[in-house]
């Protein structure tokens, strides 16, 4: 098999993914203040906003999300937004897809713990804690729950591309919006020398002391032909996750017969303007729409 990461090792991958939450994190560490929506999307009229739920009693701020209801009088599919920041950083207060709450979706966003407050599979677990949280109370807040999807970036795109390819009845997915997301963290190709590099951090160690673990925290191993659809979009220009990851997933994907759409943006790096465009916020409502929207 083709190595996977033939222009970046993953050594230079954990490198970079550190690189980007320290230097440029796509959303702000827990504890500063927030900036929600910042240059997004005003919040549309009639959408009730309810903060900070818990969906694991006592969990506290790591195991809370935010809901964004609009006044409907059926029950709405549900767009859940998992934030990146190398799974060291990074807040549910940073969501970009308010717009969707003005086109007949609710959205949740979540926090999950921190790789310094817990190693892997705590994120996976917390992710789907929430899921089963939202569930369970879909008819409190007015939710569909046979229709949810999840959407997420970097560290969050790693996170729903396992929630697509995992996971049962109480925690499943009907769909998964993956931005930019590792998707193989095993010590494929050549051996990476950091002590300290957040794939260490996730995994509690090296990914050659722990490969088992390095293959079940990698989506590109958990496909089946029980996935989820997929909508992957990456820049050509991200120089802190190789396109390669994007490519791989998409192709064993479609060779399990998943329906998975692969775009690559010309250009972009690991995040940017590109991908908040009309034209990509318009084929990413298309998509959960076509997903998401309730049977006739």
């Amino acid at each position: 098999m083709k190595k996977f990461i033939s222009h970046l090792t993953l050594a230079a991958l954990a490198a970079a993914l550190c690189a980007s939450a320290q230097e440029k994190p796509q959303t702000p560490p827990r504890g500063q203040p927030g900036q929600q929506n910042k240059g997004r999307a005003a919040m549309p009229e009639g959408v009730q906003i309810q903060r900070n739920i818990e969906y694991v009693p006592g969990g506290g701020t790591s195991r809370s999300l935010d809901l964004f209801l609009p006044d409907s009088a059926k029950p709405l599919p549900l767009v859940v937004w998992i934030h990146g920041g190398a799974w060291k950083a990074g807040s549910k207060d940073f969501c970009p897809g308010i717009f969707l709450t003005g086109r007949g979706f609710a959205l949740a966003s979540l926090n999950y713990r921190l790789s310094q407050e817990a190693i892997f599979p705590a994120q996976l677990d917390d992710c789907r804690a929430a899921l089963r949280f939202l569930r369970a109370n879909a008819k409190k807040y007015n939710l569909d729950a046979d229709h949810i999807g999840v959407w997420g970036g970097s560290a969050g795109g790693h996170l729903v591309a396992l929630l697509g390819t995992t996971g049962d009845i109480s925690n499943k997915v009907q769909c998964v919006v993956d931005w930019y997301g590792p998707t193989d963290l095993t010590p494929d190709g050549p051996a990476h020398g950091h002590k300290i590099d957040v794939i260490t951090q996730l995994l509690g160690g090296t990914v050659q002391e722990k490969p088992a673990l390095a293959r079940q925290a990698s989506p590109l191993y958990q496909i089946s032909s029980n996935s989820a659809p997929f909508l992957i979009v990456q820049g050509d220009a991200d120089h802190t996750v190789n396109p390669e990851h994007s490519q791989r997933l998409h192709a064993a994907l479609q060779k399990a017969g998943v329906e998975s759409t692969l775009k690559i943006l010309p250009g972009a790096g690991h995040g940017g303007p590109q991908f908040t465009s009309e034209e990509n916020r318009a084929q990413l409502e298309a998509f959960f729409r076509k997903h998401l929207a309730p049977a006739k």
